[in-house]
């Protein structure tokens, strides 16, 4: 029989499964293996039911599971869980507004999936749980990086080929503003000009990239204003308008945006000793730079949810065995 709404709440997630909380809190937990030994009909209930859900849904045990599209994340052992329940606990707007953005982007165009991601981006730029953090981070952090000479972005053209590197060594290669609009630039160049046939992306010092630039985060005036920003300005949407021209080799760590734009491209290879890491929720926030759309369509919304919500570091290897990346540079690693 299939299981309607009212069936799940009062006999399937009483028994068949494990709630450990109400709508009203911030998490639901289901057990897997459980849930597994339900029909094929009954999953999809399930599933619909879980989607429709305000808060993250977390499933223990395995992710080769048949239930494992009823839950927004994975955890295998009691340790993770207690770790990931405890993260969504400090920040549950911005868990909130995570899953219910990768549920919905799935089915869309990636192009459709970047306005979602920048609506929810905006909501949680003026939301508590950012302020403060913000205050904090301020607080703790009064000075601006300081400048550094030469273009932002190095750019040299050979024949169909375009090379850029990113050239902010001394702050980590942080996605500040005027990177961005480098980026854009370039990729603009990349989008009129249908002789450039490959671009490869790379960038100087100790890390591709460590993400979005502190300092700047903050100083828009409002939501409506966040979001016509990146909707006018999104190097996102120019990579993946034309991604299997783009080829991204990053090394070191590679942080937030660091990774997003990168995940783009039609190609990505990595050195053998860099990290991935993906830490926005300790902000309050979403990935906002297109990852939602690039990384969930590269490795899933349930491991995109998984290395946000967990704070996750990755290495290159588990990265390639995601599909994270598509290959590993062993030489000058």
């Amino acid at each position: 029989m299939l299981l309607d709404d009212s069936t799940i709440d009062s006999a399937l997630m009483r028994s068949a499964v494990d709630l450990l909380a109400e709508s009203s809190q911030p998490a639901v937990v289901l057990d897997l293996q459980s849930l597994s030994r339900l029909s094929e009909s009954d999953l999809v209930a399930v599933e619909r039911w879980s989607r429709r859900q305000p808060c993250p849904v977390v499933g223990k045990g395995h992710e080769s599971l048949p239930a494992v599209t009823c839950v927004d994340a994975v955890v295998e052992s009691d340790a993770e869980l207690n770790t990931m329940l405890r993260r969504v606990a400090v920040n549950p707007q911005a868990a909130a507004v995570l899953v219910q953005v990768l549920r919905t982007i799935e089915h869309l165009s990636p192009l459709d999936g970047l306005v979602v991601e920048s609506l929810g981006y905006a909501t949680l730029q003026f939301g508590e749980e950012f302020r403060r953090w913000l205050t904090q981070y301020q607080s703790q952090n009064p000075a601006a990086p300081t400048k550094e000479s030469g273009p932002p972005v190095r750019v040299e053209r050979n024949a169909d080929q375009l090379t850029l590197v990113l050239n902010r060594p001394g702050n980590g290669n942080a996605y500040s503003v005027e990177l961005r609009d480098a980026l854009m630039e370039a990729f603009s160049l990349v989008e009129l000009d249908a002789s450039i046939r490959q671009v490869r992306v790379s960038a100087e010092g100790r890390c591709f990239c460590t993400g979005g630039e502190l300092t700047e985060f903050g100083v828009v005036s409002s939501p409506v204003s966040a979001h016509m920003i990146r909707s006018h300005v999104s190097p996102a949407r120019l990579l993946l308008s034309a991604s299997d021209r783009y080829h991204f080799h990053v090394h070191g760590a590679c942080v937030g945006s660091g990774i997003e734009l990168p995940a783009c491209a039609g190609y990505l290879s990595a050195s053998a000793k860099t990290l991935f890491w993906l830490p926005e929720l300790s902000m309050g926030l979403i990935p906002g730079a297109g990852g939602c759309v690039s990384i969930s369509r590269r490795i899933g919304r349930q491991r995109t949810a998984y290395m946000v919500l967990m704070n996750k570091k990755i290495d290159a290897r588990k990265a390639l065995e995601w599909g994270l990346i598509d290959e590993i540079f062993l030489e000058n690693s």
